[in-house]
């Protein structure tokens, strides 16, 4: 499994982007392997270089990825995915991350962290898909299957809370961004989608972080779903972000037809692509420059979309 294809290198550790990431490096895996997992202490290691935040990740061997919670806050979601992910696999139209070793805090680092099979792929590209209208039809397919599944005993899911609840972080994270985004422009979608009425319906299962670090594509079809990290039952809106963090304008109505979105969702989904986008620009736009432009260039697709009613 990797959030951003099969791009790996030799380097000894990764990029911190968090005040409070922990120290890891390929020393540190090194020696929780052969604690742990001494059966693959020999295998090829290399570090993967992901444009995700949360997990720090390195190639072992051929078909296994270690990855490391890089912060508290995503090492809280080790066991709900080692949980969950066996579960909802079968029902899936493609792969997921499959647990193959959960490891314990030792050796200095302090949360559980585990061993996946990799997954081949790459990350897309919003201006560079061979196929958008087939991912588009994808991406439905995926979100629509998660939605059919039993949600009984399943987690709340990591961004559940209302959109009222984010209004005013949103509303600073455009205070802070005036003069890089057009702050006008950005509250006309916002309030828009503060306007719209609620998800009326039970909560259904959803991904939550539909975004071009979490999905892999082979010849330009979907081939798998990775990082569940803040997946788990929620309003199916979240999972529209997936239309502007994925697809060009001219897809999107695919997607919303084939899993037929009312016009309540899609402004909720609108509201919650600009807010997490917004949210997202503030906070990397010094530490990760990758994922900031991926922000950057979604508030631009969110804000042109309202603009001419995509």
């Amino acid at each position: 499994m990797t959030s951003d294809g099969l791009v790996a290198s030799h380097g000894k550790g990764a990029h911190k982007m968090h005040a409070d990431e922990a120290d890891i490096d390929m020393s540190l895996v090194r020696r929780l392997l052969g604690a742990q997992f001494p059966q693959w202490a020999d295998l090829s290691l290399t570090v993967v270089d992901s444009v995700g935040t949360s997990n720090a990740m390195y190639r072992l061997g051929a078909d296994m990825v270690v990855r490391l919670p890089r912060i508290a806050g995503a090492a809280n979601d080790v066991e709900k995915e080692h949980r969950w992910l066996p579960r909802l696999a079968p029902t899936l139209p493609v792969a997921v991350p499959a647990p193959l070793g959960n490891g314990s805090p030792a050796e200095g680092y302090p949360w559980p962290w585990s061993v996946y099979r990799w997954l081949d792929g790459g990350n897309p590209s919003l201006g560079r898909l061979a196929a958008p209208g087939l991912l588009a039809a994808d991406l439905a397919e995926f979100v629509a299957a998660l939605q059919r599944i039993d949600p009984m005993d399943g987690p709340p899911v990591y961004r559940s809370e209302p959109l009222s609840a984010r209004d005013a972080a949103t509303r600073a994270a455009m205070a802070e961004l005036d003069g890089m985004v057009d702050t006008e422009a950005a509250v006309a979608v916002w309030e828009a989608a503060l306007r719209a009425p609620a998800w009326p319906g039970p909560a259904v299962w959803i991904h939550a972080d539909l975004q071009p670090g979490n999905v892999l594509l082979d010849r330009g079809r979907l081939s798998a779903v990775i990082d569940f990290g803040c997946f788990g039952l929620g309003d199916p809106a979240v999972d529209v972000i997936a239309t502007w963090y994925l697809l060009p304008a001219e897809a999107r109505g695919v997607f919303r037809t084939a899993l037929g979105v009312d016009d309540a969702t899609w402004a909720r989904g609108r509201g919650w692509a600009l807010s997490i986008a917004l949210m997202e620009l503030r906070y990397y736009r010094v530490t990760h420059p990758a994922m900031a432009g991926i922000a950057r260039q979604v508030i631009r697709e969110v804000l042109l979309g309202h603009a001419g009613g995509g």
